[in-house]
C-alpha cells in the first residue's frame, strides 16, 4: 500500500470554532489555498492553488484509490474540505493521526501531540501558524491602512505567504513524524470502521426547527428587555445588569450585606430578602439563566439546508473512547419536560412571549425545557429514538459478577428499588411500599459504583434531594455491604494494575480484561494498557508508582490538563469507572454499526441513546421493537451481559 500524507490550508468567512466544519465549508467564500502532500513519508510538495497551480493528476487519482492510504491530522477536515471543493475522496480510505493519538491517551491538537511525543524541533509544528492563519484564512477588519479590504491575499504580504507555505509543509512533516511514533500500536480495524461511520453520521446531520430556534431567541430577547426595564424602574440604575452597580444598590436599599453576586449568593439571599430587594434579586436570577445558549449555537451552526452537522466528536473522551459533544453540546441537554409540550412549541415558534408566560410562568425555564424539540424529522420522516436502560449499572454488575444485580436485570426489575431493598432489608416499590427509600437507592447507585464516598453522594445531588449530610456515611456503608463483589472488583483492578507496574507481567481478570505493560523502546514510550472484552485497549502513557495526595502508593500517568501535559494519579475505583464506561461505549458502537447494517440512518446519539431518521413510508407499527431488538442483540465478546432498551417514535426529539 502506498501512503499519501496531506495537509491543506483554507479560507472561509465562517468562524469554524463557533459554527463547525460543515457550516465553514458551506459558505460561498470557502476555498482551498494550499495543498501539501508527501508520498510514503518522504519529501513534501506544496501546491499553491492561489497562484494557479494544480494538484497533479496522479495525486487526484490517488485521492480516490483504495490502494493508497491517505493520512492527515484531524482527517475529517481534509475529507470534508476536499470533497466540498470537488476533489472526491472516500473517508474509508483515510487514517486520522488525531484519532491515533487519542487512542493511545495523548492530547488533541497537532502541536500538543508533538510536544507530548517529544518530537525534535525540526519535526514540530511551527509556532507562527496561528498568526498566519489569522492573516490569510479568516476575514480581516477594513482600515485606512489596508485600504478598507476585508481579506488578506498573498499579494498583500508575499513574505508572510512564503512563510505560510513553509508552515503548510511543516504540518505534513509533523503529522508524519507523529504517525511514525504511534504506528507500533495501531488503532484496531473495527475502531477505524466506527470512525468512518461516525463521519458519515456527522456529515448527514439532523434537521432543526428553525422557526422554534428563531422564536425562542426572539422571546428571550424580549423577555430580557422587559426584565431589564423592570429593574431600571425599581432601582433607578442606568445599567442594572452591571454587577457592581446592582451590588451597591442592594446593600444600600436592604438589610442584606452581600460581598458578591453569584448564583449561590442570589439564591440564598432570596430566602430572606423582601420588598424591592427580593424583586431585583429575582430579576437578577432570571437574567442569569443561560436558557438560550444552545439555541444561539444552533442558529450559528445550521447549514443552508436546515441541518446542523458535526455535533459529536469521535473519541472525544480519550480515556474511555466515548464521544464528546460539540457546537450544541448534545451530551448535556436539559432533562425537564414542560406540560403540554406541543403547546409550548407552538407558542415559541410563533414568538408569543405573553401567552408562554401566561401558561408557563417561567419563560427562561420553559425555553430550556423544549430545546430538545428543536431537533426534528423532515415532513416525510419520523425520529426513532432507542435508549439503553441502566447500561453502566448492567456492565459494572457483569464485570464484577454481582449476581443479585444480574438477577434484577434478568427480570427487568427496577435497580434503584432493588438496591434500596438490599441496603435496608425491606421491600421497596416505586410509588408503593417503602417507596421513599427508592431515592436513596437511586442516589447510591449513581454515586457509589466507582468507590465514591459521601462527597460523591453530595456531588450527585444527595443534599438537594432531601438527604442529610449525617446519613450519607451510613448510605455508603449499606451500599458497599450490599455489593461485596463490586467492592472486591475495585481492589482486584487496583491490585492487577499495581502488579503489572511492579513486575511488567500481564494480569488477567474475568471477561477478557487484561492488564499489561507495553513499551516502544525505539522512542522510549511506556504505557499501562488495559485490554477490554471487545479487544480495544485503554492506554495510560508514561505510568509510574508514586505517593498520591493521601501519602499512599498509587499509579500515576501523563494526561492533558487544560493546556498542560501533566502527571495525574488514579486508583482502583477510577480504573473500574474507565473500564465500565469504555465497555458501555463499545456496546453503543456495536449497536450503531448493527443499525447501519440493517439500513437505518443514525443522526446523533446522546450517551446511550441513538436517534434515527426513518422515512414514513418505511415505518412499521413495530419499528421501535425492531430497533430495540437490534440494540440489545447478544454481544459476541460479552456473553451473559443482558442489555435492555426502550424507545419511541416522534416528529421531534424529546425526553420520553
Amino acid at each position: 500500500m502506498k501512503h499519501l500524507s496531506i495537509d491543506i490550508e483554507t479560507y472561509s468567512d465562517i468562524d469554524i470554532g463557533k459554527c463547525g466544519l460543515f457550516k465553514y465549508c458551506d459558505s460561498d467564500e470557502f476555498e482551498i489555498l494550499l495543498f501539501a502532500y508527501a508520498y510514503d513519508f518522504g519529501a513534501v510538495t506544496v501546491v499553491d492553488l492561489t497562484a494557479g497551480q494544480e494538484i497533479p493528476p496522479e495525486v487526484l487519482a490517488d485521492l480516490q484509490s483504495p490502494d493508497v492510504i491517505k493520512h492527515a491530522y484531524n482527517a475529517a477536515f481534509e475529507i470534508t474540505c476536499l470533497n466540498h471543493a470537488g476533489y472526491t475522496t472516500p473517508p474509508e480510505q483515510w487514517r486520522c493521526t488525531m484519532l491515533h493519538g487519542l487512542y493511545l491517551g495523548y492530547p488533541a491538537g497537532l502541536a500538543n501531540l508533538g510536544k507530548a511525543l517529544g518530537l525534535p524541533d525540526d519535526k514540530r509544528k511551527m509556532a507562527a501558524g496561528k498568526a498566519l492563519i489569522r492573516y490569510f484564512c479568516v476575514p480581516c477588519k477594513g482600515t485606512k491602512r489596508n485600504g478598507g479590504r476585508t481579506r488578506n491575499l498573498p499579494k498583500h504580504d508575499p513574505d508572510k505567504w512564503a512563510t505560510f507555505c513553509e508552515y503548510n509543509a511543516q504540518d505534513v512533516v509533523t503529522e508524519m513524524a507523529d504517525y511514525q511514533r504511534l504506528k507500533a500500536y495501531p488503532v484496531p480495524d473495527w475502531v477505524q470502521d466506527d470512525w468512518v461511520l461516525d463521519y458519515e453520521l456527522n456529515r448527514r446531520g439532523i434537521l432543526l426547527d428553525m422557526d422554534l430556534v428563531k422564536g425562542a431567541l426572539a422571546i428571550d430577547e424580549e423577555h430580557r428587555e422587559d426584565l431589564t426595564r423592570q429593574a431600571i424602574e425599581i432601582t433607578g440604575l442606568s445599567n442594572p445588569n452591571s454587577r457592581n452597580q446592582l451590588l451597591t444598590w442592594i446593600n444600600d436599599n436592604s438589610d442584606l450585606e452581600l460581598e458578591k453576586l453569584t448564583k449561590e449568593t442570589v439564591a440564598s439571599s432570596l430566602q430572606v430578602a423582601s420588598g424591592d430587594a427580593a424583586k431585583v434579586l429575582r430579576i437578577r436570577k432570571n437574567l442569569a439563566k443561560s436558557s438560550v445558549a444552545k439555541y444561539q449555537a444552533m442558529d450559528r451552526a445550521v447549514c443552508r439546508d436546515g441541518r446542523i452537522r458535526g455535533v459529536l466528536q469521535f473519541y472525544g473522551a480519550n480515556r474511555t473512547g466515548r464521544w464528546a459533544g460539540r457546537l450544541v453540546q448534545v451530551q448535556n441537554l436539559p432533562h425537564d419536560v414542560p406540560p403540554a409540550i406541543d403547546v409550548a412549541r407552538r407558542l415559541t415558534e410563533a414568538g408569543d412571549r405573553q401567552d408562554l408566560m401566561l401558561l408557563y410562568g417561567d419563560v427562561a425555564s420553559t425555553l430550556s425545557q423544549i430545546i430538545r424539540t428543536a431537533f426534528v424529522a423532515p415532513d416525510d420522516a419520523m425520529l426513532c429514538v432507542s435508549d439503553f436502560s441502566a447500561i453502566e449499572a448492567r456492565v459494572l454488575s457483569w464485570l464484577a459478577g454481582e449476581q443479585w444485580r444480574l438477577d434484577v436485570f434478568a427480570q427487568n426489575g427496577d435497580i434503584y428499588c432493588a438496591s434500596a431493598s438490599s441496603m435496608f432489608g425491606v421491600p421497596v416499590v416505586k410509588h408503593g411500599v417503602n417507596g421513599h427509600l427508592r431515592q436513596k437507592g437511586k442516589v447510591a447507585e449513581l454515586a457509589l459504583g466507582y468507590q465514591g464516598g459521601p462527597s460523591a453522594l453530595i456531588s450527585m445531588g444527595a443534599l438537594k434531594q432531601g438527604l442529610t449530610e449525617e446519613e450519607l456515611p451510613d448510605i455508603v456503608h449499606r451500599w458497599r455491604t450490599s455489593n461485596p463483589r463490586i467492592q472486591d472488583y475495585w481492589y482486584s483492578v487496583d491490585n492487577a494494575a499495581m502488579s503489572v507496574m511492579r513486575d511488567a507481567q500481564p494480569v488477567g481478570l474475568p471477561h477478557g480484561i487484561i492488564f499489561s505493560r507495553e513499551c516502544n523502546l525505539l522512542y522510549g514510550y511506556d504505557y499501562l494498557a488495559i485490554q477490554l472484552p471487545s479487544g480495544r485497549k485503554l492506554y495510560y502513557p508514561q505510568p509510574s508508582i508514586a505517593d498520591n495526595q493521601f501519602g499512599r502508593p498509587a499509579i500515576h500517568y501523563r494526561t492533558q490538563l487544560g493546556a498542560k501535559w501533566v502527571n495525574t494519579s488514579t486508583y482502583g475505583g477510577k480504573l473500574v469507572e474507565n473500564i465500565t464506561q469504555a465497555v458501555a461505549r463499545d456496546c453503543l458502537a456495536l449497536a450503531i454499526k448493527r443499525l447501519v447494517q440493517h439500513g437505518y440512518k443514525p443522526l446523533m446519539h446522546i450517551h446511550d441513546e441513538v436517534v434515527l431518521e426513518v422515512p414514513k413510508k418505511d415505518l412499521h407499527d413495530d419499528e421501535i421493537a425492531r430497533i430495540n431488538a437490534i440494540m440489545c442483540a447478544p454481544i459476541p465478546w460479552a456473553p451473559g451481559l443482558l442489555l435492555n432498551a426502550d424507545g419511541f417514535v416522534s416528529p421531534y426529539y424529546k425526553k420520553d
